[in-house]
């Protein structure tokens, strides 16, 4: 199915407003993607182009750049959201809970909702065999944690045709690739429905800072506009907002800073939650009377 045979029009006007429990206005949703880039392909980005203008394999610059986060960066999202009291959800390559333990076992001490992120970076549309990767994937990080993860985000909301019924089948209830909303929907498919949750490419840190280059505070700047225009407008419906960040972005010290600040603004507003995937899902599948297949 294409995507307008899963998903009819559905203009947000049109629809009866969502109401959070005990009055809350906002829900932010924080995501962290953690990734493993395989020194033997490709690096999924770049911060250092090569110099003769072609990727040089190994590409020892950026797979270092990005080794940076899984090292360094990522302890500072650890203390960040430590201190807030907050548990994000770690979008993670099941392949992190093999070659970064030590970072993985940090999230699920610290509580964090594992969301599945394929088994390591790179596109779903170059995976051999879609289907076992997902499942693979799945089973790891179901090993690892003790459950099964019920969302799912594609490297790079990478998805084919056939995508969404891989991940019906395989357990999954939720995904963030499906970035055309600002509420969550319901999709189909032949193995059942998936919940799309409002994921975001416009306050995630490789848009911003990697593809259209901003300062470091730009982040700081669009999410505070974002905030106060969603909070607004929140006075009659339920509104939500998602901050995708990368360890190796938005780890580095000079881009740390902005990131605390957007915490610091949103904790002057009062009925806002910072839930996780799987807690937007619970309370949707109870909002919309979403039924998942069995199995």
């Amino acid at each position: 199915m294409i995507p307008s045979q899963r998903a009819d029009y559905s203009a947000i006007v049109d629809r009866p407003p969502l109401k959070l429990p005990g009055g809350a206005r906002m829900v932010v949703w924080t995501i962290v993607n953690l990734e493993v880039w395989d020194i033997a392909r490709p690096m999924a980005r770049q911060v250092l182009p090569a110099p003769t203008g072609l990727p040089m394999l190994p590409d020892v610059p950026n797979w270092s750049w990005h080794e940076y986060g899984m090292r360094v960066g990522v302890w500072r999202f650890f203390d960040l959201y430590k201190r807030l009291g907050i548990r994000p959800t770690v979008s993670i390559n099941a392949r992190v809970c093999e070659d970064y333990v030590r970072v993985a076992q940090e999230c699920k001490d610290l509580g964090w909702e594992f969301m599945g992120h394929a088994y390591d970076q790179g596109p779903i549309h170059k995976v051999e065999d879609q289907r076992a990767m997902i499942f693979r994937s799945c089973d790891i990080i179901e090993k690892f944690t003790g459950k099964r993860p019920v969302g799912w985000l594609g490297p790079g909301l990478t998805q084919t045709l056939d995508t969404p019924e891989n991940l019906a089948e395989a357990g999954i209830r939720y995904i963030g690739d499906w970035v055309y909303d600002d509420e969550p929907t319901v999709i189909r498919t032949a193995k059942g429905p998936l919940v799309t949750l409002p994921y975001t490419v416009e306050l995630n840190d490789i848009p911003m800072m990697l593809v259209q280059h901003h300062e470091s505070d730009h982040l700081y700047k669009r999410a505070v506009e974002s905030f106060e225009r969603l909070y607004a407008e929140s006075r009659h419906r339920a509104k939500f907002m998602a901050i995708a960040i990368h360890p190796y972005i938005s780890g580095q010290p000079f881009r740390i800073g902005p990131l605390e600040r957007i915490y610091e603004h949103i904790a002057k507003f009062d009925g806002v939650l910072h839930w996780n995937g799987e807690q937007m899902l619970d309370w949707y599948v109870k909002e919309a009377n979403v039924t998942f297949a069995a199995g």
